[in-house]
Parts: C-alpha cells; structure tokens; sequence
C-alpha cells in the first residue's frame, strides 16, 4: 500500500491515472528486456486508486517484486502467503475496463450499461479468467470514464477508458487460470489501475 498525504499528492503531481501510473511504476525497476517490452510482455506490476479522505490517498499495489523506498509518501509491504491463492471461495472487487473486440475488425468497443456489465464479467470470468461467479451476489458499484493525455514521440494522443467497479463472490473453476489472472491481472488497461482482483478468502462455505 503506498500511502500519499494531500501535500504528498501536490509534491508528486497526481492530476490523473496517467500521472499516478508514473508514480507507481516509479517505484520498481523495470526488468523487462526491450524485446520483452515491444511484445507486451507484463511489467509485474499492478495498482488500484483506493481513494481516502482529506488527509491522505492510498493506492494498493500488487508486484512480483519489491519496490523502492519512495521519495514522497509511506509504503507498507508483506508478502503473499503461499495458500492465499489455494481456497475455493473468494469475496472480490475489481475495478475493471468492461469493452469487447468487434469481429475481424479486432476494433475494442464498450460495454455500455449495468446489465451488459454483468453479463460481459460473468461470461468472461467463465472463459477466460478462471473462476464463475454468483450472479446473486454481483453488485456494479460504479461506472465512469478515466480520461488523460499520453506523450508519444511529440505527439499527444487523449486516451479514454470506460470503467466499472465490481463486487461479488466468486467459486474458482481453473486454478491455473485464476492464479494467472491475480498475477497478471484482468481486462484492459491494466498499467493504468485497472484489472486488479482484490480478494478475500471465504473460511466458511456456509458464509458463500
């Protein structure tokens, strides 16, 4: 968890995901080859604006490394434990970038409204990330748009990503799948706070 006072925000310059990405990524060496890099390999690295109040802003990181000691704010770190990823029942939230690929197009379109959401995350928790999801439980807490603007070359693109935060119980199907999908993350978007599974296990089957 990196832990940022209002003055610590100032310092830093965090206006926008893009400016809170460089923060976070900041903190890690990147270990990534320049081949690696250009082929989309994963940074290793995965954050979540989890907000605050008036007197400071937390941001949870998951890395596969450990970071530096930052310059501004506090960090509070501690390892993974071996089982965490071994139960069978979770509590979760995520913030998400809910879109779909058009046909052959491979052109990324959005998933526009609460029931689509929950019918795209459920369909592609099943698919693609390992685990299925009770649908009673499944809450859209919020859907909003993050814009910012991203230097390439001397060229400025606006780049915009639709988000959702979801919350629910999970049951996992594929342990393969599911360890890769907390490890790497879910969805698009992922360098920019998004995809990150929070979990907690269920330690009784009767509180599913």
């Amino acid at each position: 968890m990196l832990i940022l006072t209002r003055s610590d925000v100032k310092k830093l310059r965090i206006t926008d995901i893009y400016s809170l990405h460089r923060v976070v990524y900041d903190l890690f060496e990147d270990v990534r080859s320049e081949t690696e890099k250009n082929n989309g390999a994963s940074s290793g690295i995965l954050f979540v604006d989890k907000g605050g109040d008036h007197r400071e802003r937390r941001i949870l990181i998951l890395a596969d490394r450990l970071p530096a000691k930052p310059k501004h704010g506090t960090i509070q770190s501690r390892p993974v434990s071996e089982d965490f990823l071994n139960h069978q029942h979770y509590r979760f939230e995520v913030l998400i970038n809910p879109v779909t690929t058009c046909g052959t197009s491979n052109k990324i379109k959005p998933v526009r409204g609460r029931e689509a959401v929950k019918k795209w995350f459920v369909d592609k928790a099943s698919k693609s990330w390992g685990f299925s999801v009770v649908k009673q439980t499944l809450q859209i807490n919020g859907i909003s748009v993050k814009q910012f603007t991203k230097k390439v070359g001397d060229a400025k693109h606006t780049v915009t990503l639709g988000t959702a935060s979801i919350q629910g119980h999970l049951t996992v199907t594929n342990r393969q799948q599911f360890i890769k999908s907390f490890k790497k993350g879910i969805g698009k978007g992922r360098a920019f706070g998004l995809g990150l599974l929070q979990l907690v296990p269920f330690s009784n089957t009767s509180d599913i």
